[in-house]
């Protein structure tokens, strides 16, 4: 029986057999040797800055191994690196990376969708212009942090079309590259070369793969019925870090702990799974809030993600109660905290 068929007690266990399924996966000595070998091949660190919509999966997208690029997200996209939480999250990522001797590609994007503007980013009121320019925005913000001679970290803006999960990588002169349109890939190395003349040499060579699993993808994607997954279909609200191994499109909204106004991107996220319900996408019987934390060393590390994740579903849980008395009362709300190294989600009892 298809998943949105089922009800609010199997979906809840079926995604946290996913969850386990992943920590097995991502620790299996196959999936830990491929991930060193990728990282051998390519050393280029990769972020991503992306939007809370689940559709905007760019491991899946681009045929990358998980647990290669580190996600950033919050609703529509929005960052501003002055946010003391994120400022602290980028330079702490962008500074373990320079103690490994490596550099950093810093994607921020945007999303939108080609058939219908409606099925854009509803955090911009689906003006993808706005969105766009927002990106630029936060690629000013990352020269001004890490400098803008681009020698460790690159930022580059890319755009992202829903409906077939393209990337449109956009150059510092105002030139774009979308993946859908490429026919010759032997042509891409210089065409990224003409694109990005100040991207170090490695960091191209890394960006390379990335744009050519897109364009596999892509090429994969034309043809099939697409409808679950370019329609907003979610059923969780995940809010906190930790969810990568939630690698599937449109069954969560994933809110990072970033913004200084926690409970703006809370209430959209909400406002979008009581549409989901009144059309008819999602069963009515109820929906998952699920926070997360994750944590590297057990001890204090660990006794602060557990007060973190409790903060966190506390917090999203009274804004969906004030704000959404009727959908509160189908609310059904997981605590956790994840094991960065294991990838082990580990449930937590109520506070």
């Amino acid at each position: 029986m298809h998943l949105y068929a089922q009800s609010i007690e199997t979906r809840i266990d079926w995604l946290f057999g996913h969850a386990r399924r992943h920590a097995e996966s991502f620790a299996s000595p196959e999936t830990w040797l491929a991930r060193k070998r990728y990282l051998a091949q390519h050393p280029t660190a990769i972020g991503v800055l992306k939007c809370m919509d689940g559709r905007i999966n760019i491991p899946v997208a681009t045929e990358t191994p998980v647990g290669i690029i580190q996600p950033f997200r919050n609703l529509g996209g929005r960052f501003d690196l002055g946010w003391p939480h994120l400022g602290e999250a980028l330079s702490d990522y962008v500074m373990s990376v320079v103690r490994e001797g490596r550099r950093a590609l810093m994607i921020s994007t945007y999303h939108f969708s080609k058939g219908d503007p409606r099925r854009g980013c509803a955090g911009f009121a689906f003006d993808t212009a706005a969105a766009r320019a927002h990106t630029f925005d936060i690629r000013r913000q990352l020269e001004q942090v890490f400098g803008a001679g681009h020698q460790t970290v690159y930022p580059l803006v890319c755009g992202f079309e829903t409906d077939e999960d393209a990337l449109i990588l956009h150059g510092p002169g105002g030139e774009a590259l979308d993946a859908s349109t490429v026919t010759d890939t032997e042509t891409l190395p210089a065409r990224l070369q003409a694109l990005f003349p100040d991207m170090p040499e490695q960091v191209r060579a890394d960006l390379l793969p990335l744009l050519e699993g897109n364009i596999r993808h892509v090429g994969a994607m034309r043809g099939t019925a697409r409808e679950l997954d370019i329609e907003h279909r979610e059923w969780v609200i995940c809010l906190g870090r930790g969810f990568d191994w939630l690698h599937m499109p449109n069954q969560a909204l994933i809110i990072g702990p970033y913004s200084p106004d926690l409970a703006d991107p809370v209430r959209k996220a909400a406002g979008i799974l009581q549409k989901n319900m009144a059309a008819g996408r999602i069963p009515d019987d109820g929906f998952l809030l699920l926070a997360s934390s994750p944590y590297a060393e057990v001890g204090v590390d660990r006794a602060r993600a557990e007060l973190k994740s409790h903060f966190l579903s506390g917090f999203a849980a009274d804004v969906i109660a004030r704000e959404f008395p009727q959908l509160a009362e189908k609310m059904h709300r997981r605590t956790t905290v994840l094991n960065w190294r294991s990838q082990q989600l580990e449930l937590l009892a109520d506070a």
